[in-house]
């Protein structure tokens, strides 16, 4: 005999409250409201396969409000994904596969790591798109190999936070049907009652997005969830009176649903619930049951396992009519799922950097990269750009690219470049739920300087390891008149500490294309480009050379026993060229090193360090940016900005901070003689 709904949902209350009570650490509130919810989606709808969490046309599902982990972990238990009640019992321990907050590719089944609220739900609307752009390139008639949902479980935090408008108002805009989400209207922060401080009409709110609006309604109700959740994906399907939309379903629940003492206030938001409290809740649920066990009849009601392969059998049938059908489209959606690139892909990349090194162009590296987009948007089907509102001066279109747009009526005209409008943050974290999703690479850009906005959006790619590209224009004083709101003078720096993110500053077109191809192959973190506004001159011609570029620092031009090594980055190379010249001619002996990414260098062996970098020779470091990050290479002074910039042309502004070739030679003079 199978299990009740609410039997079901207690079991997941009981593992929540049990394995925070254990940790004495966690978040059994929001588990315990949402359980009768996660009931009607996992029991009634989700579409998943535990024996197969990477099944890529799985469902995907969020717990964007992701300090109530012990909801995702109790569901991935007790439907059968590889997770033992051992794991459980190992709650936000060291190197156990239930963190605090769940995290992708530690947790099977887990889709991406939440926990800075709004970021999961902006996750979700990039899953939702890229779904959507896949069915649209693949699918045919009767071979929908491309058709499944995005859930999303969110809270009232994840609406506070402001990504959530820039992420949800453009999946109403975009018409992503299948983007379902599920409001926990639970009214309680960990400062107690919202309506001191969110008093939001949320209904009316989504309804301005283009969202379809369901609720409120009882979140306690299996039935009423369930009915909701059928209503959703009808509308998904076949559209609500002619138009596409999202929807939202708003879900009136009590925090730490079944505790005496503790449902509806904010103690059960964020600490135990005290052994005596746990005991009063057993007797409330009536879960007679010690801590950590569930009785089988439970675990049969919950078992996903025969279905989920079942589903999957039924979707591997029709993706081998469609390699039959279709041969070439399933090879290429193959090659996207598993992000293979084209064959000849690598040596065309290189014959693009041996074109640089001989035609020389003298252009901004912004120009640079959109050259680099010219060459690599055509030949690389997943690679999917966009821009904050500032394609034109982004450069991040290439010539012929098509643009995604969509009707009123939520009808899609697929495109690979997309106008995110004023919202960074919200695009760097859509960007992040398309790398999760698979098939394409996604890259966005706006202003270095607004790279702030994007920062935690980013933190988090690279917390995940996922691909995502951030091109970032106007990378320094040198974008000139706007003045020091837009000039990033500590944003090169700070992008570096970033463990796991590559970051870029290019001198030259060649130095460009070489971090582009390096951006290409980091499958398994992001890469920031920093971009220059000016034109920068040609520092690269040798196509030998170039291929030490990929390590990130090389020796660009240096006399035999050097007595001193200028060490330079992007638009400043130039200008240690220029001041290389002149200390030649004074017969100083010089070695010029061209670092376009510290990040790339500092990985490379001693030994290479040690070549390009010799000891015992005095270094001297020049970046239009803060100096405290070049102080690691020991050098005997640094050439730098540690302050905020001025409005001017760009030109005055290199005089004017005395970051000029004169300025250099004269620190190398008095490094000499000290």
């Amino acid at each position: 005999m199978n299990a009740s709904s609410p039997q079901m949902a207690n079991a997941i209350r009981a593992l929540a409250m049990d394995a925070v009570q254990q940790a004495n650490s966690g978040h059994p509130g929001m588990p315990m409201g949402m359980a009768d919810m996660a009931v009607a989606l996992w029991r009634d709808h989700l579409r998943h396969n535990p024996t197969d969490p990477a099944w890529p046309d799985r469902d995907r599902f969020v717990v964007s409000n992701g300090h109530g982990s012990m909801l995702l972990y109790a569901l991935l238990h007790l439907s059968g994904y590889d997770l033992p009640m051992s794991e459980l019992r190992q709650f936000r321990q060291l190197h156990s596969k239930t963190p605090g907050h769940p995290e992708v590719d530690i947790t099977p089944g887990v889709e991406t790591t939440t926990g800075p609220l709004g970021q999961g739900i902006s996750n979700a609307v990039g899953m939702a798109l890229a779904e959507r752009l896949l069915a649209t390139e693949f699918n045919r008639p009767g071979h929908a190999v491309v058709d499944h949902h995005t859930y999303v479980f969110l809270g009232d935090g994840c609406l506070m936070e402001g990504i959530s408008h820039e992420a949800c108002s453009l999946a109403g805009v975009w018409g992503l049907s299948k983007l379902i989400a599920l409001y926990d209207d639970n009214g309680i922060s960990i400062d107690g009652d919202v309506r001191g401080w969110f008093r939001d009409d949320t209904r009316a709110r989504f309804e301005s997005y283009g969202w379809n609006v369901l609720g409120p309604i009882d979140g306690h109700s299996t039935e009423s969830v369930e009915s909701a959740l059928s209503t959703a994906k009808k509308w998904a399907k076949a559209g609500r009176d002619g138009r596409f939309a999202p929807t939202l379903i708003i879900c009136k629940t009590e925090i730490g649903k079944g505790s005496p003492n503790r449902a509806g206030t904010a103690k059960a938001h964020g600490e135990a619930l005290g052994e005596e409290e746990i005991r009063l809740t057993r007797d409330s649920i009536d879960w007679h049951h010690p801590p950590f066990e569930i009785p089988e009849s439970i675990y049969r009601s919950w078992d996903a396992k025969a279905k989920g392969q079942a589903a999957q059998a039924q979707w591997e049938t029709l993706m081998a009519s469609y390699r039959r059908a279709f041969p070439s489209e399933a090879a290429q959606l193959e090659a996207r799922w598993a992000g293979r690139r084209p064959a000849d892909f690598d040596q065309k990349n290189a014959a693009l950097i041996a074109s640089f090194c001989e035609t020389a162009p003298n252009v901004a590296s912004r120009k640079a990269s959109q050259m680099v987009l010219d060459d690599l948007g055509p030949r690389l089907p997943g690679l999917l750009g966009g821009s904050a509102d500032l394609t034109g001066s982004n450069l991040t279109n290439w010539k012929g690219v098509s643009v995604l747009s969509v009707d009123e009526k939520g009808a899609i005209t697929p495109g690979r470049h997309i106008s995110y409008g004023v919202r960074e943050f919200g695009m760097a974290a859509i960007c992040n739920g398309i790398a999760l999703h698979g098939g394409f690479i996604p890259y966005c850009a706006t202003f270095l300087t607004f790279s702030d906005y994007s920062r935690n959006a980013i933190r988090m790619a690279a917390l995940m390891r996922r691909q995502v590209i951030h091109v970032f224009t106007h990378d320094s004083i040198g974008l000139g008149e706007d003045g020091p709101t837009h000039q990033p003078i500590e944003h090169p720096a700070s992008l570096r500490l970033i463990p796991n993110l590559q970051v870029w500053r290019p001198a030259d077109a060649v130095e460009t294309a070489v971090a582009w191809q390096s951006a290409l192959a980091n499958t398994h973190g992001p890469t920031a480009l920093l971009l220059s506004r000016q034109g920068l001159p040609p520092q690269v011609t040798d196509p030998v050379q170039a291929r030490d570029v990929a390590k990130g620092g090389y020796v660009l031009t240096s006399d035999p026993r050097p007595q001193v090594v200028l060490m330079a980055t992007g638009s400043e190379v130039s200008l240690a060229m220029e001041a290389t010249r002149q200390l030649r001619a004074q017969k100083i002996r010089v070695r010029l090193v061209s670092l376009p990414s510290t990040t790339v260098f500092d990985q490379q062996s001693i030994a290479y360090k040690s070549q390009v970098l010799p000891e015992g020779v005095p270094r001297i470091a020049v970046e239009a940016g803060v100096t405290d990050l070049w102080w690691k290479y020991q050098p005997a002074a640094v050439v730098g900005l540690d302050r905020f910039g001025e409005s001017a042309p760009a030109g005055a502004l290199y005089k004017f901070f005395e970051l000029t070739p004169e300025a250099l030679v004269k620190t190398a003079q008095l490094v000499l003689t000290n």
